[in-house]
């Protein structure tokens, strides 16, 4: 997560030009196998038998442009959303379609290169991105091909949601969706996707019906119910683990009149929020979604500066039933900010985007637990007090209806009795910040993990180890490593949450 100098970038526009990959001073027989973020050696790959190899004879092999250190757009391409992530890649494929990436895999997997895998770029920890590795880049494979009749959209792998929603909404059709438009269809996909629609409709996982995959083999398979069906179980939450997604098949559903948005509430009235909202919870029903927390009033309003509370919402369904329950919502007290009210799913869908600032510095934090109990609440309110300026958010988002309904071992996202999210989301934009921020997430990610039975979000994992993934897959993680085994038993895919063989 650290900046490196310059002299990265010029030792592999040396070795480039000096046509070997081994002149940038790895091993070719073991660089394939580096674990995520820490250089460190896993298990490896057989050693390269074809020696020395240069990047640019992949250029040959693909349609797509083949980024190195000396291309103009490099630096512009290496870059994700986190911006604390600052890492130099041997190359990048924008691959224009399936064969692209096929022949990415190929040759990386055959020439012991590591390679990580970039859809949306949105993953909190920047996994799409590792320091002398080949990124496998989606972002050209973004169709979106919506059948109405049917009610099925096919996306490709590198679209993002903004595109996805743009596209079903013609047709008066949707699915669950994240909560910010920029997320990439794939990392939210494949790590499980909560969205304003998942207790009504289920997870985006949940959603999905069929994907095309490209293994560590090379192979494009067929995942889905019939085909493939212990891939298409694994990739329902078990995160990229086990091949590249090119085409994702989504079931969707009919538009249903939305009433949504935020209400901010001063600090003093913060724990009595946050009791009032775990017993507006416990009968809400599948139609309405909601999330609770402390932030940061924001600038040009009464709240600017503050530790603020807030309550977000969104209800798809009768709008009679809907005005009821937003009445009842707002009968805790008169918000200072109030903007909740008749709305549309794009509307709702970009609501918080311009609170996830494109460079900005990001380090998160999220535990499942059961029950808001009161010592929870108070540490919560503890914590907002010393949170840190300006950027910090403690965030519970409310999970069971349709997600309940699935069964725990139904898909590889394993927490279906999980009532609440409980979230530590970090923001800021000076690197001087980054120690203080980064130590205020621990210790308050730390401290609310007391209350967890197990497990938490992978897509909202930064850092943490190999016990704390295998915790979040909980009772499937060992079939999870018996799938890995079949798909990926070199591990060539370990740039991600990372479920070893």
């Amino acid at each position: 997560m650290f900046k490196k100098s310059l002299t990265r970038r010029e030792a592999l526009k040396s070795s480039l030009a000096a046509g070997s990959l081994a002149a940038i001073g790895l091993p070719l027989a073991s660089c394939g196998r580096n674990e995520p973020d820490t250089g460190t050696p896993a298990d490896g790959l057989a050693p390269a038998e074809t020696g020395a190899v240069s990047v640019n004879d992949l250029a040959k092999q693909i349609r797509g442009d083949l980024l190195t250190p000396d291309s103009p757009s490099y630096d512009t391409m290496r870059k994700v959303w986190n911006g604390m992530i600052d890492r130099y890649p041997l190359a990048i494929a924008r691959c224009r379609d399936v064969d692209d990436v096929v022949a990415c895999v190929t040759f990386a997997h055959g020439n012991g290169i590591p390679a990580t895998v970039r859809g949306g770029g949105h993953n909190v920890a920047g996994k799409a991105v590792r320091d002398d590795a080949l990124i496998i880049d989606l972002s050209e494979i973004n169709a979106i091909n919506v059948d109405a009749p049917a009610k099925r959209a096919m996306a490709g792998g590198g679209a993002r949601w903004a595109s996805f929603d743009a596209a079903t909404l013609q047709h008066d059709l949707y699915t669950t969706g994240g909560t910010v438009s920029a997320t990439g269809i794939g990392g939210l996909t494949l790590g499980g996707g909560l969205g304003w629609l998942m207790r009504k409709h289920g997870l985006t996982c949940d959603n999905l019906v069929g994907a095309q995959v490209v293994t560590a083999d090379g192979n494009v398979l067929t995942a889905n119910a019939s085909d493939n069906p212990d891939l298409y179980w694994a990739l329902r939450g078990g995160g990229g683990n086990f091949g590249i997604v090119t085409q994702f098949e989504f079931a969707l559903h009919d538009v249903a009149p939305l009433i949504g948005g935020i209400a901010m509430y001063p600090r003093v009235m913060l724990r009595d929020l946050f009791d009032f909202y775990r017993d507006f919870v416990v009968d809400a029903p599948d139609e309405i979604e909601t999330q609770c927390g402390a932030l940061l009033g924001p600038p040009g309003s009464p709240l600017e500066g503050e530790v603020a509370g807030f309550v977000a919402v969104c209800h798809a369904g009768p709008v009679e039933a809907g005005e009821a329950l937003i009445n009842r919502l707002k009968e805790f007290g008169p918000p200072t900010m109030d903007f909740i009210g008749p709305t549309t799913y794009g509307a709702q869908q970009t609501m918080f985007d311009a609170g996830m600032v494109v460079t900005s510095r990001n380090y998160w934090r999220s535990s499942f637990v059961t029950e808001l109990s009161d010592d929870m609440l108070d540490l919560m309110v503890t914590r907002a007090d010393e949170m840190p300026r300006p950027g910090s958010l403690l965030l519970v988002e409310h999970m069971g209806g349709a997600i309940a309904r699935v069964g725990q071992n139904e898909t590889a996202f394993a927490n279906r009795g999980a009532n609440f999210n409980v979230s530590i989301l970090s923001s800021w934009m000076d690197p001087a910040d980054d120690e203080r921020n980064i130590a205020w997430t621990r210790a308050t990610g730390d401290e609310l993990k007391s209350f967890s039975e197990g497990g938490a979000y992978v897509n909202y994992m930064a850092d943490e180890d190999a016990a704390n993934v295998r915790a979040a897959y909980e009772a499937n993680f060992d079939r999870l490593v018996e799938v890995k085994r079949q798909y990926d038993p070199d591990n060539f895919f370990n740039a991600n949450q990372n479920i070893r063989p």
